[in-house]
């Protein structure tokens, strides 16, 4: 890889590009390119404390990056899009890079990868060159501010691959120079544009004002706050004793964020405190489209109109157990299959409870005309909330969590609501398992996360993906306790006894061959007694 050159561009008082190569002695060059702003008089990058704890780790991750892109299942990510050319349409690539700036840590321009298929193409070192230049003029010149970049020539299975590296910005939104709405962002692998919403809600987080801190109501009393929350339901879910008087009640809340106090002596609920303890969610107009709606129809799908509605019209905090208590009694009844516990549901309650709180924390509140919703049909039961979810679908198990509402997520913790932050998918996946249910599907777009269940299946009815998801999961499972999966765990998670071990053997050779899981190291030539692990492990 040393023939190739690492250039820093620069722009020259009249905007020209111009650079200066350096010859890199590794495998990977050392030396980015950064764009400065020409008016500044200065080639550091807009952002140096980005860009400079970018430029020490990015080159050293982007390979696990790019692997976790492909492999097991080709699909591009928020953070890496793939490229076998360079477009000729600039606008069209300064969208891409808009995107990638508004994006939590960045984004990575991988060419060399056909973004149809993702076969690998050639690409010499003109074409570097002319990329690099190119890129370098879009980001110094079309955004609202001018962004540096960097780039890095590294070779992936025999492959030469250029990666161009956009860091995140510290103002955002970066939206198109002198078009404040027409920014972009990236979700489900996708560059899309922001609404109207999205680009508010990205500026008052800029600002420091979270969606949790903003005033849901203003200009309050005392009595007021208190009237419009159900503070006795705080302190009693955090087992306190209620303070003797109204101001020392209301000044408690503030120290939850549950409300604030105003310089003219009056007091605002915080858009957190309605969302959690509102006695009346219709009191507060911008909420109440953030209420729960759960129905249960009487058939396969929802055209059918008999159904059973229950809509929360209070508080997240104060109709949780309502809510999944109602779910509970509206799913269909367990069909007769040995399970490990007795369970007078078809679903484990721990995977509804989890996954509804799941919900409840990591939906974009900035997405408006969508609920929350359970559905419950006589064959599944699918959960819906707003918002593409922020790690990729295939990794909810093992990926630390994230959350785009921080504060709400640690407020149910507290409350004891919801298990601790990031075990939620463990403890449901784990209960299905027991369960002998198939594995749940995950659905990601850019506007929703849709997690459906399934009933228990046998294992010789499931689909081969069916099969495969759950000997996938239950692998991550395994990995989580530091064990590794075998044919005796696979048989275990499937309920199939010890005359079925061949058949567990092709379920294992099955999702092998799909790429989800690999054998370990210490894995011996007879399949019988060979351990497995994740493919990302």
């Amino acid at each position: 890889m040393d023939k190739y050159m690492s250039d820093v561009f620069r722009l020259d008082k009249r905007g020209l590009a111009w650079y200066v190569r350096f010859r890199s002695q590794s495998h990977s060059c050392r030396h980015g390119f950064v764009m400065k702003n020409s008016s500044m008089g200065s080639c550091k990058p807009t952002h140096k404390g980005i860009q400079h704890k970018a430029s020490m780790t990015w080159k050293n991750n982007v390979l696990a990056l790019l692997e976790r892109s492909l492999k097991p299942v080709p699909q591009e990510l928020n953070e890496l899009d793939w490229k076998c050319e360079l477009s000729t349409n600039s606008k069209k690539l300064a969208h891409h890079i808009c995107a990638f700036a508004n994006n939590r840590g960045g984004g990575v321009f991988a060419f060399g990868i056909n973004d149809k298929d993702a076969s690998f193409t050639d690409i010499s070192k003109e074409t570097i060159e002319e990329i690099c230049q190119k890129l370098a003029q879009i980001a110094g010149n079309s955004l609202s501010i001018s962004i540096g970049l960097e780039h890095d020539v590294q070779e992936y299975e025999g492959h030469t691959i250029l990666f161009v590296y956009v860091p995140e910005q510290a103002t955002k939104p970066v939206h198109m120079k002198g078009q404040l709405m027409e920014a972009f962002c990236r979700s489900a692998g996708h560059t899309t544009r922001m609404t109207e919403n999205q680009i508010r809600a990205m500026m008052a987080q800029t600002q420091g004002l979270e969606f949790e801190k903003k005033p849901a109501m203003e200009h309050l009393t005392v009595d007021l706050v208190l009237k419009k929350l159900d503070y006795k339901a705080l302190f009693e879910h955090l087992g306190e004793t209620v303070p003797s008087t109204g101001v020392h009640t209301v000044q408690r809340l503030a120290n939850y964020g549950l409300c604030r106090a105003e310089s003219n002596g009056q007091w605002a609920i915080t858009n957190m405190g309605a969302i959690l303890f509102a006695n009346s969610l219709p009191d507060f107009p911008n909420l109440y489209a953030r209420r729960v709606i759960i129905r249960r129809y009487s058939g396969t799908n929802n055209l059918q109109m008999s159904f059973v509605q229950k809509e929360s019209t209070r508080g997240y905090a104060l109709e949780f157990e309502e809510m999944v208590k109602f779910i509970m009694m509206n799913l269909p009844a367990q069909e007769e299959i040995a399970v490990q516990r007795k369970q007078n549901s078809a679903y484990p309650e721990i995977a509804i409870r989890e996954l509804l709180a799941n919900a409840l924390v990591h939906q974009d509140f900035n997405i408006t005309g969508m609920q929350i919703t359970v559905e419950i049909y006589t064959n599944r039961v699918v959960i819906t909330n707003p918002g593409a979810p922020l790690n990729e679908i295939t990794r909810l198990i093992d990926m630390p969590p994230q959350s785009r509402n921080e504060k709400l997520a640690q407020m149910l913790f507290l409350l004891r609501l919801c298990e601790r932050r990031g075990s939620g998918i463990d403890r449901a996946m784990d209960a299905i398992e027991a369960m002998y249910l198939p594995a749940p599907r995950f659905e990601r777009e850019d506007s929703y996360t849709r997690i459906t269940l399934y009933p228990a299946k046998e294992t010789g009815k499931m689909t081969k993906d069916e099969r495969i998801k759950a000997c996938y999961y239950h692998a991550c499972l395994q990995h989580e306790k530091g064990e590794e999966t075998n044919n005796q765990t696979v048989r275990t998670r499937f309920n199939l006894n010890t005359k079925q071990t061949s058949m567990a053997s092709r379920i294992i050779g099955d999702t092998v061959e799909a790429g989800y899981i690999k054998p370990t190291e210490q894995t011996r030539p007879s399949k019988k007694f060979a351990s497995y692990i994740p493919h990302y492990a």
